[in-house]
């Protein structure tokens, strides 16, 4: 088995608890645009680029669902959130990250959301000095699915994807890191793996602090 030397993070849901405000405040944009979108819909659109969740959202709801308008106003919604009450960090990042960095690992994060949003983030929960690399959505020709944010996060690492473990939340993220050839371990956030995720996992926990154990080899959960 390939040595791992560098972990991967995605960003909303896996160390921000962030995804169930995106959750939220899609369902609430669309209702005011009067589509009736459901949690269901939204889980299906998770860490997707705009490239594939604006047909797939316009599949369901027709070609009159203004994407781009009904996320410009999901944003907005979100941010007055967070203005007021703050970005809560997943328990175990703070263990984890720690962990990493006094053990020599190169350590990437790897999300949907744009450049300027993750350093703002990332920032206000003081967890920015400990990353060594940022590839967002805004830095990539095609977002997850697609393998393109993996396979570059792990050469700004200076690694092979083989090298890397990939922290994702979703299926779609989950998808991504196998795709790019790391491995990938899911910490679920509002969706456990189904049986069709399920060969693409190397592993599955609870929350970040287990990703400790994995690392030093001790026995993993059941996936």
């Amino acid at each position: 088995m390939t040595e791992i030397k560098g972990v991967i993070f995605d960003m909303d849901g896996l160390m921000l608890d962030t995804e169930k405000l995106l959750a939220k405040y899609w369902m609430q944009a669309a209702q005011e645009a009067g589509f009736p979108m459901t949690l269901e819909h939204v889980l299906g659109i998770r860490s997707l680029s705009a490239v594939y969740a604006k047909p797939k959202l316009q599949g369901i709801f027709g070609q009159e669902f203004n994407y781009e308008k009904i996320r410009a106003r999901r944003r907005e919604l979100t941010a007055e959130h967070l203005q007021k009450y703050g970005i809560e960090k997943k328990p175990g990042l703070d263990v984890l990250l720690a962990y990493l960095r006094e053990n020599d690992y190169r350590i990437a994060v790897a999300t949907a959301t744009d450049r300027e949003r993750t350093d703002n983030y990332l920032k206000q929960v003081q967890v920015y000095d400990f990353f060594d690399a940022f590839v967002c959505g805004d830095m990539v020709t095609t977002g997850k699915p697609d393998p393109e944010i993996y396979l570059k996060s792990s050469a700004a690492l200076g690694l092979k994807p083989e090298q890397c473990m990939a922290l994702e939340d979703s299926p779609n993220g989950i998808l991504s890191a196998y795709r790019a050839g790391c491995k990938a371990v899911m910490i679920p956030d509002l969706s456990q793996p189904d049986e069709e995720l399920k060969p693409y996992l190397s592993a599955c926990v609870p929350s970040l602090a287990d990703i400790v154990a994995l690392m030093k080899g001790e026995p993993e959960h059941d996936k």
